[in-house]
């Protein structure tokens, strides 16, 4: 086993996703021509990571499904409804980490539960590391990046109406997208 590398030891700890400087998104065909994309603007998470063994980091993130936003309020309304998410009932759509790997000299892959209304489904993210810095605050920040594809079936996301020239109007697949950036916790004392 390869000695651990010293920079990457040095940024083991506790961190919270700064949800001003982060963002999950989602990019999904629509009428079979072109792509919709949204994002979901009220988000909180944690990152315990572990620099010297990748695989003992963990993630945790809990997305409000009201924050929903495609840049139209109808379909953003629409999304909201019993007809997609029923935001009513399940407010939240939660990621709970299960396993981490290091892929690649910045490349991490995350598997973790997935859950949406009420349905739990593993999911895997390939991650990008982007860094780390100090910011002008003093906080010491981590940035990463990745994406998964799913079948929103696979959650119960089924609403869909047939077009006349052949097809559906929401795709089933959908690309998932995460631009994290977090911040280490200071210890308390």
């Amino acid at each position: 086993m390869a000695a651990a590398d010293p920079a990457l030891t040095a940024l083991t700890g506790e961190y919270t996703i700064d949800p001003a400087h982060s963002s999950i998104g989602f990019t999904v065909r629509h009428a079979m021509v072109t792509n919709v994309r949204g994002a979901f603007s009220e988000h909180e998470g944690t990152l315990s990571l572990d620099g010297a063994d990748p695989s003992r980091s963990t993630a945790s993130i809990d997305v409000t499904i009201a924050g929903v936003d495609t840049g139209m309020p109808d379909r953003d309304a629409h999304l909201r409804s019993a007809d997609f998410f029923d935001a009513e009932t399940f407010p939240l759509m939660t990621f709970r980490s299960t396993a981490a790997e290091r892929v690649g000299d910045d490349e991490y892959r995350i598997t973790g539960d997935l859950t949406i209304k009420d349905v739990t489904r593993p999911v895997t993210i390939d991650l990008e590391f982007n860094g780390s810095a100090t910011d002008v605050y003093g906080n010491e920040r981590v940035g990463f990046e990745g994406s998964a594809t799913i079948l929103r079936s696979d959650w119960g996301l089924t609403w869909n109406a047939a077009l006349e020239t052949g097809g559906v109007m929401v795709s089933d697949k959908v690309k998932l997208t995460f631009d994290i950036s977090a911040i280490k916790n200071t210890p308390q004392g």
